[in-house]
C-alpha cells in the first residue's frame, strides 16, 4: 500500500513571500503548494505566523477572516497547515468558521492532523471544530491520525467524540488505515479503544489480512493475541492464512 504522507519528515516551512523553488513562485507548506498569487493578505500573513499582521488586516478589513485563496484555503487552514497556533488562537478569537473546507473538502482540524501539527489541532478542538466530517476521500481527521504515529493527536480526537469506526471510501477504518500502515502503537492504540476488530474494507479483507499483507509480524502477532478469527474469506476467497502460506509466512 502506497504511504500517502511522510511523516518523520516534515517540509519546512517557508514565507509566502520566498522563493522556495527558484522562479516557479512556489513555496512548500507541509500538506500545500502554496503560491504568492494564489494569495491574500490575510494568507501569506497566516502562512509567516505574523499575528500582529493577521490582526491588522482584520482590523483595518482588509480581508476577513473566512476569505479564501485561489485554492479555497481559509487563513486557517494555512496557519494549521505550518503550524502557527498563535494565529490560530487569533482566527478564533475573532469567530472564524472552524469547518469551512477547501478544495479537497479539507477543513483546517483535518490539515492540522494531517500535517501533525499537535497544538493547532487542540486549539481547533477546542474552540468546536466538527472531528467528523470527511475530505474528498472519505477520510476524517482521525483516519489521518492513524497514518502515523502520535497516540496523544488520536487521543485528543477521541475525547472530542471523533468516530472510532468511522470509513473512508474503501470502507477502512482508522484501525484497518493504520494496520495497512504497519502502524503498530496506533493499532495498539485503537485497540485499546475498543476500535472493532472484525471491521472489514470493501474487499472483505479483515484486519488480519491487512496485517499478514502489508504490516510487520508484530501487528499480526497483536491481532492474534486480541482472539481475531483467522478464518474470515476476502472478496478473493482467501483467509490470512492462505495469504501467509502465499507470502512464505507462518501465522
Amino acid at each position: 500500500m502506497k504511504k500517502l504522507f511522510g511523516f518523520g519528515s516534515k517540509t519546512t516551512v517557508l514565507s509566502a513571500g520566498s522563493s522556495g523553488e527558484g522562479s516557479s513562485g512556489v513555496n512548500q507548506l507541509p500538506g500545500y503548494h502554496v503560491r504568492d498569487k494564489d494569495l491574500g493578505k490575510i494568507h501569506r500573513a497566516a502562512c509567516e505566523g505574523d499575528v500582529a499582521r493577521v490582526q491588522q488586516i482584520l482590523l483595518l478589513r482588509r480581508n476577513g477572516p473566512n476569505d479564501k485563496d485561489k485554492r479555497n484555503r481559509t487563513a486557517l487552514h494555512l496557519a494549521c497547515a505550518g503550524g502557527r497556533p498563535a494565529v490560530v488562537t487569533l482566527l478564533a478569537k475573532w469567530k472564524c468558521q472552524l469547518n469551512i473546507c477547501d478544495s479537497e473538502n479539507r477543513t483546517a482540524l483535518i490539515k492540522a492532523v494531517q500535517c501533525q501539527q499537535e497544538e493547532c489541532t487542540s486549539i481547533l478542538l477546542e474552540h468546536g471544530a466538527d472531528p467528523n466530517l470527511v475530505d474528498v476521500k472519505g477520510y476524517t481527521a482521525l483516519h489521518y491520525a492513524a497514518f502515523g504515529p502520535n497516540i496523544s493527536i488520536a487521543a485528543k480526537l477521541l475525547s472530542y467524540n471523533a468516530n472510532i469506526e468511522a470509513r473512508d471510501k474503501d470502507d477502512l477504518t482508522p484501525l484497518l488505515l493504520a494496520v495497512s500502515e504497519n502502524q503498530q502503537q496506533m493499532v495498539e492504540f485503537l485497540l485499546q479503544k475498543e476500535a472493532n476488530i472484525h471491521a472489514v474494507d470493501k474487499m472483505k479483507r479483515t484486519a488480519l489480512i491487512l496485517a499478514v499483507n502489508f504490516a510487520s509480524s508484530s501487528v499480526v502477532r497483536l491481532l492474534l493475541e486480541q482472539g481475531v478469527d483467522i478464518s474470515p474469506q476476502d472478496r478473493y476467497g482467501r483467509n490470512a492464512e492462505d495469504y501467509a502460506v502465499i507470502k512464505g509466512h507462518q501465522m
